[in-house]
């Protein structure tokens, strides 16, 4: 079979044997694979992530030096079970499946590791217990976007933002357009998208935004107009001060209104921020410019040391929140959300490449105005970004 091979930062186009299925894991034929924004980094930063991640206990992350296919944004057709598999799932059914594998050396990462090889390929192997099948005839094209659109309602569902909230979103790349969308599923009435790119700026739109912004002209924070955010702590001193005061003119103790306002959970508005940019200093500036009383959800993956400081947001009383991945129940809800049509993804689409054109997506990828989620096709001939 025809895979691309990613070794020492090349993607190189190579053929393979076809993978056989082992105790619990199913061999597909690949409809769909997303080009992800992990690729683009472990392609480059691999080595020292995989040190980051030893520290934290997982050894099988990939190394620049080893062959590895990428691709853990999938989507494919059922075409073979191995051994001790329930098989509920019949062959030529329509799936996906999180990307994870039980191999001999424990549960690897599918696409980012080379024991487990991924949907840059004709053929690959899931975890029969973590495929599922594709519900209402979703096409490929939104079915492989299962994975991102899960990673971005995991962020939503983290952050606890609630309808009423202003949620700002700070980078509309891949990951930010997905967050974006799942505001929107979730109801929140006013989202800010705040990205460089105009063109970026205008997916941000189609997806959802409220309001979009260029953080080179104006502040992000201050796109959604006097939303009583506390943006000073002088203003903080004075709701205090007032607070109480009103409170001590009634008949009953001020502390024992006080206590049910704090039981019911009445407290300064503030907005959420999304962090979805991942370079080093977003945070540093998200937490001096944003109000007090913050909650900063950080979904972008900084590869580099990075730097804030936690006086200012000590003093702001900052909320800061970090997130990874998705439960498996999130994954198979973010797949009925896009098959029922409560989240349109359409909008992430904006190009496709077979195989021999990977290295062309990736590069293509490099310039925030052009593109946003290219999905590898095997069953395109040749090299070239199709729109």
């Amino acid at each position: 079979m025809r895979a691309v091979v990613c070794i020492e930062a090349r993607l190189e186009p190579a053929d393979a044997p076809p993978p056989v299925p082992g105790p619990g894991q199913v061999r597909i034929e690949v409809l769909r694979c997303g080009v992800c924004g992990s690729d683009l980094h472990a392609r480059e930063h691999c080595d020292e992530l995989a040190e980051v991640l030893l520290e934290a206990g997982y050894d099988g992350f990939m190394r620049s030096s080893q062959r590895v296919v990428f691709g853990h944004e999938f989507c494919g057709v059922v075409a073979e079970h191995g051994p001790a598999c329930e098989r509920k799932v019949t062959e030529g059914t329509h799936v996906v499946a999180l990307p994870l594998l039980r191999t001999a050396d424990g549960v690897q990462a599918i696409g980012l590791c080379a024991a487990a090889p991924g949907g840059y390929a004709e053929q690959m192997l899931v975890q029969e217990s973590l495929m599922l099948a594709v519900p209402n005839g979703l096409a490929p094209d939104t079915s492989a976007l299962t994975e991102p659109m899960a990673v971005a309602w995991h962020a939503v569902r983290r952050s606890e933002v609630r309808k009423r909230d202003v949620a700002i979103v700070i980078g509309c790349g891949p990951i930010g357009l997905a967050v974006i969308c799942m505001l929107k599923a979730k109801g929140v009435r006013t989202i800010v998208a705040s990205d460089l790119a105009p063109g970026r700026r205008r997916l941000a739109e189609a997806c959802g935004a409220d309001v979009t912004v260029d953080p080179g002209e104006s502040s992000p924070f201050a796109a959604a107009g006097d939303r009583g955010h506390l943006e000073t702590i002088p203003a903080a001193f004075e709701l205090a001060l007032d607070t109480i005061e009103r409170l001590r003119r009634l008949p009953v103790a001020w502390h024992r209104i006080w206590r049910g306002i704090d039981a019911i959970g009445i407290k300064p508005a503030a907005p959420v921020v999304f962090e979805c940019v991942g370079v080093p200093g977003v945070i540093e500036q998200i937490v001096s410019g944003a109000p007090l009383l913050s909650r900063i959800v950080v979904v972008g993956v900084c590869m580099g040391e990075d730097r804030f400081r936690p006086s200012m947001a000590v003093n702001k009383q900052i909320d800061l929140r970090f997130v990874l991945g998705y439960t498996p129940l999130e994954f198979r809800d973010t797949l009925h959300m896009l098959a029922d049509g409560k989240v349109d993804a359409s909008p992430l689409l904006t190009g496709r490449v077979g195989l021999e054109g990977v290295a062309d997506a990736f590069t293509a990828l490099g310039d925030p105005d052009r593109h946003a989620k290219i999905l590898v096709d095997p069953a395109i001939v040749g090299a070239g970004v199709h729109g």
